[in-house]
């Protein structure tokens, strides 16, 4: 459980001065968006290799190492691989292989590759914006996106600070189960033997100290902003003013030629077995 905590690197930050993190955290906001709606409706392997391709180019855009992002997968291996042979045993056709009453068809094989695919390049875009955006610029993106809510009286502000802090504190709090579990751990608490139910028992002792932490961090949290007269809604200024750069509209421009490729590979190439 421990190095499975390990690998979770959601929220984390890396500092860098590529072209990715030089984006106006905006665009970086709705093209994140943008690709995780055509990983959907990507629905060939012609267009879900055109975005594969198109993610593994950001990443190597970010400077930042590929062992980070497949840090990340390893994190979600197990509900990849647990969607996928679920998805093995649904789809019409021939059967390729049968054992008893379970069969395997293509058009199954076709479905657990495409699940498979979706998730773990949901999960490395993801990482792009999360790698190469600091908490704080990702509060200012997501409150402009949402300004124009507030003409239904929403707490823009407010909503976009609690998305922000929730993200930045993911990997601190599974920093904080590594170290509980291995001080259990030496204290002699058997964290991985028995059956199911006994395990899920076994991390009664490590989630009620988790949860005490938790509260006291918000606690900290809420009185250090307190203490620095931190107030929200109208009136307040940034130190950094956001303004679209000619970087931004080329990346806006590449991206929307690869969505552009995604729907013309689906119109015109085949669609495999369903």
């Amino acid at each position: 459980e421990g190095k499975l905590m390990s690998d979770i690197t959601i929220g984390q930050y890396v500092e860098g001065r590529s072209l990715i993190h030089r984006l106006d955290v905006r665009v970086k906001l709705v093209l994140m968006l943008c690709g995780i709606t055509f990983v959907f409706i990507a629905g060939n392997y012609f267009s879900m290799a055109l975005i594969t391709a198109f993610t593994i180019f950001i990443m190597l855009l970010t400077g930042i190492s590929l062992f980070k992002y497949i840090k990340s997968i390893k994190a979600v291996i197990m509900i990849v691989l647990f969607t996928a042979i679920l998805n093995l045993f649904y789809g019409s056709g021939e059967p390729i292989f049968k054992w008893g009453f379970m069969e395997i068809t293509e058009a199954g094989m076709n479905n657990a590759v495409f699940v498979a695919a979706r998730v773990i390049l949901i999960v490395l875009m993801s990482g792009v914006l999360t790698f190469t955006t600091s908490p704080t610029d990702l509060t200012d993106g997501l409150e402009r996106i949402m300004k124009p809510l507030k003409i239904f009286h929403i707490k823009v502000h407010e909503i976009a600070m609690m998305m922000s802090i929730a993200l930045r504190f993911i990997p601190t709090l599974f920093d904080e189960f590594n170290k509980i579990s291995n001080a259990q751990k030496s204290r002699g608490a058997d964290l991985e033997s028995g059956n199911f139910i006994t395990r899920i028992k076994s991390f009664v002792p490590i989630l009620i100290p988790l949860f005490i932490s938790s509260f006291r961090r918000a606690n900290d949290l809420a009185t250090a902003m307190e203490c620095r007269c931190y107030n929200s809604g109208d009136g307040r200024t940034r130190m950094k003013v956001l303004k679209i750069k000619p970087r931004d509209i080329i990346a806006l421009s590449v991206s929307v030629l690869v969505f552009v490729g995604v729907i013309l590979c689906n119109i015109f190439l085949p669609y495999p077995v369903r």
